[in-house]
């Protein structure tokens, strides 16, 4: 009997994981497990590819998103797309989300309380998706995933293992749209070196299978 129940076939297997992702976003866009509920417009699941190899996480909605429940759709949003642009990355071919899926009044940084609580979503999120490599986008992502109390300028471009995944921190858009200079060292420059070291490991990972020539730390 359990070899019958384990035994699944890849398009078995497939269909399981497609039935999961469904009913997890029914569930996230149902919650109402925090405050954010009760000030959001609409839940912000996510957006892009959800077999992709690379996810990227954000901090939370904006006004924008909000609006209209998709993630980094504004300014930032934008800016972000245009950085995977011109690094050769699709965007349709990611995964991009939060760590919280409801926008913070005021746009302020979410409280540790509404991070636990959306905490299920996002885990059962990279628990379908199995990425290899994960983006995490400014000082939130960064610090609730690697548990750090370090700062995104200090870790921003180096590789770190999470769970089996190669994860890399970079400069959140928004910071960049605040920096706007593209001196040689700068937030900018800096982001361009790291988007192409992401789109690096991405293409061997997608030719290899393997991250065993990943250099952490």
């Amino acid at each position: 009997m359990s070899e019958k129940l384990f035994g699944l076939t890849d398009e078995e297997r497939e269909q399981a994981a497609e039935i999961l992702w469904e009913e997890t976003r029914k569930f996230t866009l149902a919650c109402k497990a925090c405050p954010l509920s009760e000030t959001r417009n609409k839940v912000v699941f996510g957006d892009g590819d959800r077999k992709s190899s690379l996810l990227f996480i954000g901090e939370g909605p904006g006004a924008d998103e909000d609006s209209q429940g998709l993630p980094f759709v504004g300014r930032a949003g934008q800016l972000l797309t245009q950085i995977l642009s011109a690094a050769g990355i699709e965007r349709k071919d990611v995964f991009i989300t939060n760590i919280v899926k409801c926008r913070p009044p005021e746009n302020r940084v979410p409280t540790p309380e509404e991070m636990l609580c959306c905490d299920r979503h996002l885990q059962t999120q990279i628990l379908i998706m199995k990425p290899a490599l994960i983006v995490l986008l400014g000082n939130t992502p960064l610090r609730w995933i690697l548990k750090t109390t370090e700062g995104i300028t200090k870790l921003r471009g180096r590789w770190f293992e999470w769970h089996g995944a190669a994860v890399m921190p970079m400069f959140h858009p928004s910071y960049l749209l605040r920096n706007n200079t593209s001196k040689e060292g700068g937030p900018k420059h800096l982001t361009w070196l790291d988007i192409q070291e992401v789109k690096r490991q991405w293409e061997r990972y997608k030719q290899t299978g393997r991250l065993d020539e990943t250099i952490f730390g």
